[in-house]
């Protein structure tokens, strides 16, 4: 174990500061220099390590400060959809306790004509305007003829002089014009008569016709489309 020397081990008695300025022997010197550098050191770590203590707990603070929420003023508020030029409409059935939801938007003729500048004949078509017309069924349905499992679909259609056709697609969420023939679940007749009063806000209803059926109801203009449903 080494030992250290003191000032007097080297048989010096410590002199005042003045004195040992001018006078205190090398040998001093080489004593006193390494004590200092290890003074100097071991106040520099610690000065080091109290300004790092002091500046922690303000950087936690920061990362923990919850973001002020945005103001009110640069939120947009939802959208009246009932202020649209086509607001939105419901038709709802049920047959053998499962709901059956249609949700569309319901345009207006304004002095058009249906297979024209409306739902114009050999055009695939929204069945509605704004999003597309979203068809919901809780139970497993038989619709002209076809199997639709219980689920979530669109609907359009096809329009045309003679036998109109009714489209059930398997994509949901888009706006109506994004039609994709590739989803299609079914494509079915539907049944066209005359009315003998032209509607001028285009319709979708269900006429029940028992417990487990009803005939989907399109009706614009001069023009009544219907498309039988049964639950299975």
């Amino acid at each position: 174990m080494r030992t250290r020397r003191t000032l007097k081990d080297a048989g010096f008695t410590i002199p005042t500061r003045f004195e040992i300025i001018g006078s205190a022997p090398d040998n001093v010197w080489a004593e006193v220099e390494p004590a200092m550098h290890r003074s100097l050191i071991a106040f520099l770590v610690v000065f080091a390590l109290s300004a790092l203590a002091a500046q922690q707990p303000a950087s936690q603070q920061q990362e923990q400060q919850p973001q002020q929420p945005q103001s009110t003023q640069q939120q947009r508020p939802p959208e009246d959809k009932s202020k649209r030029p086509s607001p939105p409409g419901t038709a709802e059935v049920t047959l053998r306790g499962k709901k059956i939801t249609i949700e569309y938007s319901r345009p207006f003729l304004k002095g058009r004509h249906v297979g024209q500048e409306l739902a114009p004949y050999g055009k695939v078509w929204r069945t509605g305007a704004n999003e597309a017309t979203t068809f919901v069924t809780e139970g497993n349905l038989e619709v002209g003829g076809a199997n639709v499992p219980a689920g979530s679909y669109t609907l359009y259609s096809l329009p045309s002089e003679g036998t109109w056709k009714l489209i059930i697609n398997k994509q949901t969420g888009q706006w109506g014009t994004r039609y994709d023939a590739s989803q299609d679940l079914a494509r079915v007749d539907m049944n066209k008569s005359q009315l003998s009063q032209p509607v001028e806000e285009f319709t979708i209803s269900f006429d029940k016709k028992g417990d487990d059926k009803a005939d989907l109801v399109l009706e614009w203009e001069n023009v009544r489309l219907t498309v039988p449903i049964q639950a299975k």
